[in-house]
C-alpha cells in the first residue's frame, strides 16, 4: 500500500503548484539545504491534512462558509508570498522573513514553506475524496489508508527533492542577475495562482 500511495502521489506531482515553484525557487536563490528545509516544511503541512482526511475533518471543511474562508485565506497567502518575492529582488522588505533571498539561516524556509502549504486547506477535501472512493471500491481496507496515505507523503518528498537539486544546479550555472528575473517570474506566478483560487467557482 505505501509503494500504491508513492505511485499515486507522484502522477499528483506532475500538476506543478505554487510549492513547487517555491522550493525551486529557494534552491535557486539560495542553493539545495535550504530548499530542503522547506521540504520537510511542506511533508510537515501536506502530513497534517492527509491524517486530517482520514480522521474526518473534511465534512467541516466541506460546509460552504468554510470553504468560501479558506479560499480566501489561501489567496491572501499566495498573494503576500508572491508580492514578497517580487519585491526581495529589489531589495525591498515586504515583509522581512518572507522574502527568500534575504533569509539568513536556512531552517527559516522550514515555515514559509509550511504556511504556503497550509495556504490549501481544501486539500482536505481531495484526500477526503480519494481514501473514500478506494474504500468503497474495496481496493483498500481501513487500516490501508495509514500506508498509502505515507506512501503519498513519500512522494511529495522525494519529488521535491528532485526539484531543489534543479534548482541548485541553476544557481551554480546561471549568474545573479538571471536568478533575480527568475525570482520575478516566480512572484508573478504565484499573485497568478492566488488571483486564480480566489476566482475558481465551486
Amino acid at each position: 500500500m505505501i509503494f500504491q500511495g508513492f505511485k499515486f502521489g507522484m502522477l499528483l506531482q506532475f500538476a506543478v503548484g505554487p510549492v513547487c515553484i517555491f522550493i525551486f525557487q529557494t534552491a535557486s536563490s539560495r542553493g539545495f539545504y535550504p530548499a530542503a528545509a522547506g521540504i520537510f516544511g511542506v511533508a510537515l503541512g501536506d502530513g497534517i491534512y492527509i491524517l486530517a482526511a482520514i480522521v474526518g475533518i473534511a465534512s467541516f471543511i466541506e460546509r460552504k462558509n468554510a470553504k468560501i474562508f479558506f479560499k480566501i485565506f489561501g489567496a491572501v497567502v499566495l498573494f503576500i508570498f508572491g508580492t514578497s518575492t517580487i519585491l526581495s529582488g529589489l531589495d525591498i522588505n515586504f515583509l522581512p522573513g518572507l522574502g527568500l533571498p534575504n533569509i539568513s539561516h536556512s531552517n527559516h524556509e522550514f515555515f514559509p514553506a509550511m504556511v504556503l502549504t497550509a495556504s490549501n486547506p481544501l486539500t482536505i477535501i481531495f484526500w477526503a475524496g480519494v481514501f473514500s472512493t478506494k474504500i468503497t471500491a474495496g481496493n483498500m481496507k481501513p487500516r490501508d489508508i495509514y500506508a498509502f496515505g505515507f506512501g503519498a507523503l513519500l512522494s511529495t518528498v522525494f519529488f521535491l527533492t528532485l526539484i531543489a537539486l534543479a534548482g541548485s544546479l541553476t544557481k551554480t550555472f546561471f549568474p545573479a542577475s538571471v536568478i533575480q528575473i527568475f525570482n520575478g517570474m516566480v512572484g508573478l506566478v504565484l499573485i497568478y495562482f492566488s488571483i486564480k483560487m480566489i476566482t475558481k467557482k465551486g
